[in-house]
């Protein structure tokens, strides 16, 4: 008995779309070969989706697993195995889709709610397998509906809840689903429509203002708000303009609020009622139209001198009568000057400030816009100095000045000129500085400055300010006399200079040693200066230099030269003198040797007198 497979094969009957509710058929062919004629028993298996939804043995080369209701969740990824004797064979899968999902089914835990409760719905897709999605809409009349999703991963329902607003009179609500396939995603139809009547706790308010909406300046308004409910205990009545809230009540049914009409009450009020989390609101517009202009304050000058008159005035177009006052603005509160249209003072600088000016009429007050009064006392004749103190600059540093006012009324505008050039102007206070870094070697004097403000008597100057500029060292040598080799016990004379550099100048000698020897120092009112060293030594035999300063505190060193000293000439003699005698006196002691040996008869062999 040997026998061979040739192929395993699945179908669907009548196909692999099948129609949510039709019978289908999911159908296995094994196609096998035999040597002879024999009885086989095959062992079918049928997957969806990697799991087993059913079994058969058969000795037949055909299997069939009938569904005879579809539902969407049959669709998916089929195919099976056959087994026979020890040999198995899988078949390729085949998807099926059973379109169409099963109706939803919509319940609510309530039929009646009040404004401002919740309503929990529940939706549910039976003989369907998640995951899947719910939409659950909220349908007004007049309005589109509200809808909200919620994605399921588990569970074939899902839960939602909606808050009841304020005007929600009669709702409606259903659900829908949808679940994923591969040709994307299917939906379902929508579920029955639930239908939840809303109680009002209360009625929107109704706001009305006494005797009519427009309004004079002067008038009193009066407004009455008022609501009904069926349960005053909680009831909150709120007035406000714009978001300023302006009277409220608790537990009570209406409110009431009355103002002196001015042009700033027009505009839009609103009355609102609140209770618990429910909130009703009406609106009303009021006009109140101009009784009277606001003043003007006028000046007789706004800017004048210390000791000056000053005249404000303060008058409303077309009105004569009406009770004025004049102030003077404060940060801690307007100080009242006058009352009356009309004041006259003598200014000094503690009157610089703003004006106002108010108007009554009716109990209305008005108030004009700030007048700026600024009073002015002379500046007094300014001090031009240097910062760093002394009136000194280096040729090629900057030079800062600065310009100083005692007295004079901010602000005060300085002018620094060099010569007869005007350098800068600057505005401030009480002083202003300057910086110069254009300094030449000619820039010796010629610095001055204005100081002047808006009194009238003008501009001061400064005096002159003479600067001097401060050449620094360049180009120290030095030299000596003699150069090079100097006799013991001469003098040297040691000369050292500058090529350029202002005067004074501070010289210094050192002599290198394992450390640096100051040997003199002098100021001179020169670019050199001399040294006399006397007495030189053959301790004095070594290296020099000098190093010259002045103001501008930057030393400038020399190349160093050699100074060797020597023996003099009759020295030299005396050592020679001394010498030749020494010999002289050690040639007779040698001979009166020899002559001693010879009488004797004991002769050296060879004897050499050197």
């Amino acid at each position: 008995q040997v026998f061979t497979f040739n192929g395993v094969k699945i179908k669907v009957e009548p196909s692999d779309k099948v129609k949510n509710g039709a019978p289908m058929s999911i159908i296995c062919h094994a196609d096998i070969s035999k040597n002879t004629d024999f009885q086989l028993k095959h062992n079918f298996t049928f997957f969806k989706d990697g799991k087993l939804v059913f079994m058969t043995i058969s000795d037949k080369e055909d299997a069939r697993y009938e569904i005879p209701v579809a539902k969407s969740a049959d669709t998916g990824d089929y195919e099976c195995r056959v087994k026979a004797g020890d040999k198995l064979v899988i078949s390729k899968p085949i998807y099926v889709w059973v379109a169409g999902m099963t109706k939803p089914i919509l319940t609510a835990d309530k039929k009646e709610v009040s404004e401002g409760e919740i309503v929990k719905l529940r939706c549910e897709l039976p003989e369907e397998v998640p995951p899947l999605e719910f939409f659950f809409r909220k349908i007004k009349t007049n309005s589109e509906p509200i809808e909200k999703r919620v994605a399921e991963q588990n569970q074939n329902f899902s839960e939602m809840e909606y808050y009841v607003e304020a005007g929600d009179n009669i709702l409606q609500f259903d659900c829908f689903g949808k679940r994923q396939v591969k040709a994307g995603w299917e939906s379902s139809q929508h579920s029955n429509k639930t239908l939840v009547t809303v109680k009002e706790p209360f009625r929107k308010p109704t706001l009305i203002t006494r005797p009519s909406n427009n309004f004079t300046e002067g008038d009193i308004i009066e407004f009455e708000c008022s609501t009904v409910a069926a349960e005053m205990r909680g009831i909150e009545i709120i007035f406000q303009k714009n978001r300023t809230i302006l009277n409220s009540v608790r537990d009570k049914k209406f409110l009431k609020y009355s103002t002196l009409a001015t042009q700033e009450d027009s505009g839009e009020y609103q009355c609102k009622v609140e209770q618990g989390a429910v909130s009703k609101t009406t609106k009303l517009n009021v006009f109140v139209s101009e009784l009277f202009p606001k003043p003007t304050l006028s000046a007789s000058m706004t800017q004048l001198d210390e000791n000056k008159d000053l005249i404000l005035n303060c008058s409303i177009n077309g009105l004569r009568r009406a009770n004025f006052s004049i102030l003077r603005k404060s940060s801690s509160g307007d100080i009242l000057l006058k009352k009356s249209k009309i004041l006259a003072i003598k200014v000094n600088v503690n009157d610089t400030g703003s004006y106002t000016c108010k108007a009554e009429v009716k109990g209305i007050i008005k108030e004009s816009k700030p007048v700026r009064i600024s009073v002015y006392a002379p500046v007094s004749k300014p001090t031009l100095s240097v910062v760093s103190g002394s009136p000194e600059v280096v040729l090629g540093k900057p030079l800062q000045l600065i310009c100083h006012s005692v007295m004079g009324t901010p602000p005060i505008t300085f002018t620094f000129y060099k010569g007869d050039e005007i350098k800068k102007n600057v505005t401030n206070d009480t002083y202003a500085t300057f910086l110069d870094e254009d300094i030449g070697l000619n820039d010796n004097g010629g610095y001055r400055c204005d100081a002047r403000n808006n009194h009238s008597s003008g501009v001061k100057t400064s005096n002159t300010l003479n600067v001097t500029v401060i050449v620094p060292i360049r180009g120290a040598s030095l030299g000596s006399v003699p150069y090079g080799e100097v006799e013991v016990g001469s003098d040297t004379a040691f000369l050292c200079s500058v090529k350029e550099g202002s005067w004074p100048i501070d010289f210094k000698f050192f002599k290198k040693t394992d450390h640096e020897v100051l040997l003199h120092k002098v100021r001179e009112y020169s670019d050199r200066t001399i040294w006399h060293k006397k007495t030189m030594k053959r301790k004095d035999t070594g290296t020099y230099y000098c190093v010259a300063s002045n103001r501008a505190s930057v030393d400038v060193r020399s190349r160093p030269i050699t100074i060797s000293v020597i023996l003099a000439a009759w020295q030299k003699g005396v050592i020679a003198a001394f010498v030749l005698t020494a010999m002289a006196g050690a040639g007779a002691v040698a001979l009166w040797w020899f002559l001693r040996k010879k009488k004797k008869g004991n002769v050296p062999p060879l004897f050499v007198l050197g």
